[in-house]
């Protein structure tokens, strides 16, 4: 059984979740702010950090990257399309806010770019990263089958879905991205989104407004 910690983190109140198992390894999925206090998290509750996993690179999402990563010796994990973002301002968007001017992670090895839809086993650790572009172009969900959750970033939201008003976004293209990688999920799913409360397939079929019609 894997135990999931939520973060809610930085001016917009980012999701970060920290997923831990029964032997305290865990996985960083979003550190987008607050690093000391992540790694205050991981230390308190004795945990073992193998890696840090990017849904996408917009910058309330990667902003404690760097610190937590370095923290830890960690690898970090994003999709190949969003590789430049990391260190251009324009892209990931903090240009646009004066306290996060310029603000830029560090690029990872290349064994760490997620340039295919894959199945990752690590320590445990059984899921599977599948694209749900929209939001952005190398948005990422991380699906963990077994365990009936997944992590989908700024995708689907509860009662919402992602904007599609920044870089290289498109609501027909997010659309498409739910309908056929989270809405054919278990109805009974946990969705972990990146901003506010969770949710599951079926409560979103059944009453997300930006879904009808589609």
């Amino acid at each position: 059984m894997l135990n999931v910690r939520k973060y809610c983190l930085g001016p917009v109140q980012t999701n970060c979740y920290i997923i831990s198992n029964k032997n305290k390894d865990c996985l960083i999925f979003d550190p987008g702010e607050e690093a000391t206090r992540i790694i205050k998290e991981i230390r308190v509750n004795g945990l073992k950090p193998l890696a840090i996993f990017l849904t996408h690179t917009h910058f309330d999402h990667i902003g404690a990257v760097d610190e937590v990563r370095a923290a830890f010796g960690l690898p970090l994990y994003v999709h190949e399309k969003e590789i430049s973002w990391l260190r251009d301002p324009m892209k990931n968007g903090s240009v646009k806010y004066a306290e996060l001017l310029n603000y830029i992670v560090g690029e990872p090895e290349d064994s760490h770019i997620i340039r295919k839809e894959q199945q990752f086993d690590l320590s445990g650790f059984k899921f599977k990263a599948v694209f749900t572009p929209g939001h952005s172009p190398g948005s990422i969900s991380f699906i963990f089958e077994e365990d009936g959750f997944a992590i989908v970033g700024d995708t689907l939201f509860e009662g919402s879905v992602g904007r599609t008003d920044l870089l290289e976004g498109s609501m027909k293209v997010l659309l498409k991205s739910i309908h056929e990688k989270l809405l054919t999920l278990p109805e009974d799913t946990i969705i972990y989104p990146g901003h506010g409360e969770y949710t599951t397939p079926a409560a979103e079929m059944e009453t997300n407004p930006f879904l009808n019609g589609f």
